[in-house]
């Protein structure tokens, strides 16, 4: 330290900032394996009996979990029928949107620079609002009310 009251200040460390390619990576994977699953899904018909296996809960409970018909609304997607689609798992199908914006999202921020942490507050929020919303389609989708809702 001088006597002026300046203070000497160290280099800064070199920032490894990692490449556009790297922070793309994850969402590129994830675009990879959904476009993977609906050719497959489109190639081999999940609409016939026991093409992709049974459902493991219908089976053991003979009710309709929130998945159940998601296999089938991909296939009908991947022909361009979105109202069978819908008539095969609503869920699934309203979730698209705002599942297709969630990953745009993420790509343009990784586009644009660093990976910044998710606030957790939100994040957790988003998760309990999905159970719900889950919650409430699969119990709606098992009772009489629902019954245009069953796969």
């Amino acid at each position: 330290m001088t006597g002026s009251g300046s203070t000497v200040v160290p280099p800064l460390e070199p920032v490894d900032i990692p490449s556009r390619l790297r922070r793309l990576r994850a969402p590129m994977l994830v675009a990879g394996g959904i476009l993977l699953a609906s050719v497959l899904l489109h190639v081999r018909d999940p609409h016939q009996s026991g093409s992709w296996g049974l459902c493991p809960w219908l089976l053991l409970t003979g009710t309709y979990c929130p998945g159940c018909g998601g296999l089938r609304a991909v296939n009908d997607l991947t022909r361009g029928d979105v109202a069978a689609a819908a008539s095969s798992n609503l869920l699934l199908v309203a979730s698209l949107p705002l599942l297709a914006g969630w990953w745009g999202r993420s790509v343009l921020l990784r586009w644009h620079g660093p990976v910044r942490p998710v606030d957790s507050r939100l994040a957790v929020a988003a998760c309990v609002l999905l159970g719900v919303l889950a919650t409430g389609f699969w119990v709606l989708r098992n009772t009489g009310a629902g019954a245009g809702l069953a796969p």
